[in-house]
């Protein structure tokens, strides 16, 4: 290696005396190319069959090896009540018009109409028992019901009840139960005019913990087996999934398709779909026709508002079933024969290809690898153009970013650019792949939406008007961010009035006269945060942010020129600063308060931003860090110290808020901790359905923490990418576009380390070991940079082979071209 040829002399001097510098072991040739986890091309096939179920020959078909062959007798016609019969209910929920603004009614009627498409929903959420009661205009005779419940949720446990003789009399009982339809049958068979159904449990969905009862059938109802093959394609993607038919029979039998990031949430309904928030029945539908096509699944509907689809779709799992909803005939049939010849996916997202990389990372510890590329790979789904077709939720759609490439939330939802996710996606972007032309998109646009008094939108949703508290700070900061990558000043020119009108008037509108911000002042007590928390008064997190939302904005100011803003806004930083530790410590605890009104608790927010922001003094900082790791998890470190705020606040993990923390350890000398942390975190996530990508949310037990809803591939849980570029191997900005820099490894206990970073003026590279009691660095900066190498302390200290003193903190400057620090400790 080119340092160790020119230290060799002065190893040679110092060798005779009390200090010997070893020779340092070559590292192994560059490999990171094997971590990457994207697909090669855009035509992204599925890996395995998982499953099948009912008549289905040849599963192999769907992978492209011959054909898959459906098949399903046409279901027998339903028993229906007598005319006249009717329904009474415990409770059932008001008209509404269903999400999609059709009329929607509720009534117990719905269970005993004949439309499988109408049901009665009571309205004691997650209250029980609820009561359905059919009355028949006269007696029938009854072997059992069948029960056809809503794919919102089924009732799981029931009892029947049926008037025999004049009494009441329990004829079956259900427990358990996770079918749609189900055949009931009773202890004897009876002839009734009566029946008394009692839900004592539900299943708790996403659509709410209701008991819903689509139709109750006199009789026991055996349909044909409905054929079912479920593909895997190995991780989540993103995109168009299609279809090759080879043929089908002629009454054009209907196909449903459904989508899920993991199995546990794979069902007839997709885990999330857009036609869940519309009304729709969250599946894809299409119609086959008899001659062979090539179907791409397509927004919209085949006639009308019949037999419709979604289009793209973020999921890992593709469940085809040979079906139709009854409200699609009669274009499609839930009966026939239908031949596959192959599934696959037009990839949309970011193509993430080892050639693609700007940026990359490599070290001693493989499962830190896989998570940095696991994570790149994560923001790569988020990573796409914004089209009307794709975005969510409903109301997000925006004319000024339609076409233009966005760094949206997740690979399945939210399909909308949220400014706090920004922040740590963004600096993904910087790292890996992009020039920034993703995040600035977003922010740029969202600026342009500024209102009036100076507040911007976290996003597009709603035509730009959901109101958080945080996001405005998380512009600052991301906006900050950008500009230390790509050294476009321009951007900072251009938004330069964007940034006063937010910093000098909106959040002066919500500061208190102790000078800290106070959510619930000028109108803020609905407003929201980044996960909609209950929280009120002085927020530790809000106040945090704050200061460092001051802080970049005054880098951003001495870039455009305007020293006097930079300096008034670190006056009113150290200000805030000052405040929340005055206010807002505690010092029974050792940490700060999550908020200073309300229950006492202490989150992993507000303190790791603290002291990321430099507000926690040392001592502070170890003590807070201490009280995080109280509440270790295997899965990771809590967001709060207990349940007041929210009823798993213990037990909740977001990679989100897990970022600072991981900073605030890596750069308080508590290199291992930071490393557990990303393990126990990173770890169960990669080790867990769906494994590879990074998810929203951890719940209790190591759980998808809103459960189907929860996104299993999510932008804002990309830290490890920046953690572990700009911390363990050390490298990072200090001005705008890498002008000037610092590397400031923090080894821990990780053996060797290297990568590189994308400047303006081409890749800036690090690469360092440590081995006993040697540790050396060599950098490698582009032309017209500057920074400083800072190591840890030693008895012999080497730059490009010379002995030298470093700085105080050991921070040695260097311009441009090739440096190696020897240390010997």
């Amino acid at each position: 290696m080119k340092w160790l040829r020119a230290i060799l002399p002065v190893t040679v001097l110092v060798a005779s005396g009390v200090i010997a510098a070893p020779a340092a072991t070559a590292l192994p040739g560059p490999s990171w190319h094997k971590y990457v986890v994207a697909p090669s091309s855009r035509d992204v096939r599925p890996v395995k069959v998982l499953s099948t179920t009912g008549d289905v020959t040849n599963p192999d078909g769907l992978l492209g090896r011959g054909v898959t062959t459906f098949k399903r007798q046409a279901p027998p016609p339903k028993p229906a009540w007598p005319a006249g019969t009717t329904a009474d209910a415990s409770s059932f929920h008001a008209p509404n018009n269903g999400g999609n603004g059709q009329p929607r009614t509720y009534a117990p009627g719905n269970a005993v109409d004949g439309n499988p498409d109408t049901f009665w929903n009571d309205d004691t959420i997650g209250a029980y028992p609820d009561v359905l009661t059919i009355t028949s205009a006269t007696p029938v005779a009854l072997p059992g019901v069948t029960v056809l419940s809503s794919v919102d949720g089924v009732p799981q446990d029931y009892t029947v009840e049926v008037l025999d003789a004049g009494a009441w009399r329990v004829a079956a009982s259900v427990s358990g139960n996770t079918a749609v339809q189900r055949a009931v049958a009773f202890d004897r068979p009876v002839t009734t005019a009566q029946v008394r159904i009692t839900v004592t449990k539900a299943q708790n969905t996403p659509s709410g913990e209701f008991s819903r009862v689509n139709e109750v059938w006199p009789g026991l109802v055996a349909d044909p087996p409905v054929p079912v093959a479920v593909v895997d394609f190995g991780k989540v993607v993103a995109g168009y999934p299609k279809i090759a038919f080879a043929g089908a029979s002629a009454n054009r039998p209907g196909v449903r398709l459904s989508f899920s990031e993991t199995q546990q949430y794979l069902g007839e309904r997709s885990d999330f779909t857009r036609s869940d928030f519309s009304g729709g029945p969250g599946s894809d539908q299409y119609a086959v026709p008899a001659t062979p096509t090539v179907w791409r699944d397509t927004k919209g509907c085949q006639s009308g508002t019949q037999v419709c689809a979604d289009g793209l779709h973020g999921f890992r799992y593709l469940r085809i079933s040979l079906d139709a909803l009854a409200s699609d005939a009669p274009l499609a049939q839930p009966s026939g024969e239908v031949r596959i010849s192959g599934v696959s996916l037009d990839f949309t997202p970011f193509l993430g290809t080892p050639g693609s990389y700007r940026g990359w990372f490599e070290s001693s510890d493989e499962q830190l690898n896989q998570y940095w590329y696991a994570a790149s790979y994560t923001n790569e789904l988020g990573m796409d153009t914004f089209r009307e077709s794709d975005v969510d939720p409903r109301g997000a759609f925006s004319p000024s970013l339609d076409g233009k490439l966005v760094l949206h939330d997740g690979a399945k939802r939210d399909r909308d650019p949220y400014v706090g996710d920004v922040a740590v996606s963004g600096l993904t972007e910087y790292l890996t792949h992009q020039d920034g032309t993703a995040a600035r998109n977003v922010l740029a646009d969202l600026a342009d939406h500024q209102r009036a008094d100076g507040w911007i939108p976290p996003a597009s949703i709603n035509n730009y008007t959901l109101p958080l508290f945080d996001y405005p700070l998380w512009w600052v900061t991301s906006s900050w961010d950008y500009v230390l990558y790509t050294g476009d000043t321009a951007y900072a020119a251009s938004y330069y009035s964007h940034l006063v009108k937010t910093l000098d008037a909106w959040y002066p509108s919500v500061t208190d006269s102790r000078g800290l911000l106070a959510k619930g002042l000028n109108g803020t007590s609905g407003y929201g945060d980044y996960a909609f928390l209950p929280r009120t008064g002085e927020v530790t997190y809000y106040n945090a942010l704050y200061v460092r939302a001051l802080q970049g904005a005054a880098g951003l100011a001495r870039a455009t020129g305007h020293a006097a803003d930079a300096d008034r806004w670190l006056s009113r930083a150290s200000g805030v600063a000052a405040a929340v530790n005055q206010y807002l410590w505690d010092p029974a605890a050792g940490a700060y308060l999550d908020s200073g009104t309300g229950a006492v608790r202490h989150g992993q927010d507000g303190n790791s931003q603290a002291i990321v922001a430099g507000i926690a003094s040392p001592s502070q900082a170890t003590s807070a860090l201490a009280r995080l790791a109280a509440g270790a998890l295997p899965y990771g470190n809590p967001f709060m110290d207990n349940d007041t705020l929210v009823s798993d606040g213990t037990k909740r993990v977001y990679a989100f808020t897990s970022f600072p923390e991981i900073q605030a350890r890596f750069r308080t000398g508590q290199a291992a901790s930071a490393i557990d942390q990303i393990k126990r975190m990173y770890g169960w996530m990669t080790t867990h359905d769906p494994g590879i990508t990074a998810w929203e949310g951890i719940g209790d037990g190591g759980s998808h923490y809103e459960q189907g809803y929860t996104s299993a591939a999510h932008g804002w849980s990309t830290g490890v990418v920046p953690a572990l570029t700009n911390e363990l191997l050390g490298v990072s900005p200090t001005s705008p576009g890498f002008a000037t820099w610092t590397v400031s490894p923090h080894p821990g206990s990780v053996s060797w380390a290297r990568g590189a970073v994308p400047t303006p003026k081409g890749a800036l590279s690090a690469s360092w070991t440590q081995q006993g009691s040697v540790f050396s660095l060599t950098v490698t900066a582009p032309r017209g940079t500057s920074g400083s190498l800072v190591v840890p302390a030693g008895k012999l200290v080497l730059l490009d082979g010379r002995p030298t003193r470093a700085a105080a903190g050991g921070s040695l400057p260097v311009g441009s071209g090739t440096h190696t620090v020897l240390v010997v400790r």
